[in-house]
């Protein structure tokens, strides 16, 4: 049997979204701090629906800032439980605190391999380093 690795922690998709471990296959999902900087002053955001269940690369939401609209995508296969109502009232808190109080929906991850396979926050600031240095 493959080893898998604790489900703890958070992990990163190359997409940007992040998967905050919260114990039992129970996760929250958002967007990292590298995008919301990328995309600028957040307006509006389309949150999932409670229930929904999504395969890994689907569409699971949509931000909206000044200067783009921009899908988020699933970072793994998950049925979303519940989303955070805060950000319909204040989407600012994308960009205030994106792995905090900005998190856009918490998830029922449906294949755990799926979270071992993401990047851990060195990988994924490896990556970030890497994209910025393709756009200049």
């Amino acid at each position: 049997m493959a080893t898998r690795t604790a489900f703890t922690g958070t992990r990163y998709a190359k997409s940007h979204e992040y998967l905050t471990a919260e114990g039992n296959g129970i996760a929250r999902v958002g967007i990292s701090d590298y995008a919301q900087k990328a995309l600028g002053d957040l307006v509006f955001v389309e949150l999932p629906a409670a229930g929904a269940k999504k395969k890994r690369g689907d569409g699971f939401a949509v931000v909206e800032s000044v200067k783009s609209v921009s899908d988020v995508y699933a970072p793994a296969g998950l049925e979303v439980l519940e989303t955070n109502k805060a950000l319909t009232a204040d989407p600012t808190l994308l960009n205030k605190d994106p792995e905090g109080k900005g998190w856009i929906a918490k998830v029922r991850l449906t294949n755990l391999d799926e979270f071992d396979n993401l990047l851990d926050a060195a990988a994924y600031k490896k990556h970030c380093a890497e994209e910025d240095a393709h756009h200049h």
